[in-house]
């Protein structure tokens, strides 16, 4: 038993419209009036009819489809703005494709391979750091590229961060004022622009008062790594241990902080302030109620949908320009919060 395939003539007959209005009708950004999208749309839905959108893309060379490729999901901060990001690409007439690889160089290749081949519109890389040959294949594929949470140092990459050297000097400013004598910090991946612009941020903090940073180890954004750092750091006799420690992001802050409270039987912040860097939803539960850096999702991902469609649309010269969005200190009480303390 064979069945027909309902094709757009079918529906411009039953609708009593030209097929060039049915394909209007179902092509964003085109126009039609409502009196016809109504009889488009009723006609289609009851043929059952769905756009051929690969046909479409052959025909007119683009497939409104956006590659999202994603290395990191376990911090919540990324599942939490990639949704927004898919939300407002979908509002604006894209597909989203999202593609998981990791941080090795092999496996991105792989990727963006595969996201060429799929002829992609325009390519958002969130959590994963470009190498110059990425870049260079994606330019000369004409498939232009915004990277999310993280920026290269040259130029013709677009990229939407947010203001982590001032976050971090910020946390480095409110420790400070807390009387902390003996501050340390957890990195990240040091691969990362935004492990590598916190730090430094923190540091320059810290420098300004003539103080340097009493302890360091790296957790490299893993729930493994952070915790054996936790430990290297704070399971010493009381003089070589930390009264405050700033934690690149919010997901380590945790494990930090459960390692010191459970295993270490330290108070914080009684015996030690924690502040992170993200301001996940769980930061605010009571069980942790993290002081940390927040960075603004919704307007981030506004940001990055804009670079994305000025390239994609041509209509700004400047359209490879970094975007720091700002972020503010949430103050909460994992950490011990100075006399007369403000938010600034």
């Amino acid at each position: 038993m064979t069945e027909t395939r309902i094709t757009s003539l079918d529906v411009a007959r039953l609708a009593g419209v030209s097929q060039s209005a049915v394909s209007r009708v179902f092509t964003p950004g085109a126009s039609a009036s409502k009196k016809t999208v109504d009889r488009v749309r009723k006609a289609a839905k009851e043929l059952g009819y769905r756009p051929n959108v690969l046909a479409r893309a052959i025909v007119s060379g683009k497939s409104r489809i956006i590659g999202l490729v994603v290395a990191y999901l376990e911090n919540q901060f990324y599942p939490q703005a990639l949704e927004k990001l898919s939300n407002a690409l979908q509002q604006e007439g894209y597909h989203v494709l999202i593609f998981l690889t990791s941080q090795k160089h092999g496996k991105i290749d792989d990727v963006v391979d595969e996201m060429l081949d799929y002829q992609v519109d325009g390519i958002v890389f969130a959590s994963v750091a470009m190498s110059s040959d990425i870049a260079r294949r994606c330019q000369n594929a004409g498939v232009p590229v915004v990277q999310f949470n993280r920026r290269e140092d040259r130029k013709g990459i677009a990229a939407v961060t947010s203001e982590n050297f001032a976050g971090g000097k910020a946390v480095a400013e409110f420790l400070l004022a807390g009387d902390h004598r003996r501050i340390a910090y957890i990195a990240g991946w040091e691969g990362a622009s935004t492990q590598r612009d916190r730090e430094a941020g923190f540091l320059e903090g810290l420098k300004l008062a003539n103080r340097a940073l009493f302890a360091r180890e790296v957790g490299n954004f893993d729930f493994e790594q952070a915790k054996a750092a936790t430990r290297a750091m704070f399971d010493v006799p009381e003089d070589r241990r930390p009264d405050a420690l700033f934690v690149a992001n919010d997901h380590m802050a945790f494990i930090a902080m459960d390692v010191i409270r459970h295993q270490l039987s330290l108070s914080i912040p009684g015996e030690v302030s924690v502040v992170g860097f993200d301001d996940v939803p769980l930061a605010a539960w009571l069980s942790y109620n993290l002081t940390t850096v927040r960075q603004r999702a919704k307007q981030m991902v506004e940001e990055t949908v804009r670079a994305l469609l000025e390239q994609i649309e041509a209509i700004d010269t400047a359209i490879t320009r970094n975007i720091a969005v700002e972020a503010p200190l949430i103050v909460r009480g994992s950490a011990r919060i100075p006399e007369g303390w403000t938010d600034k």
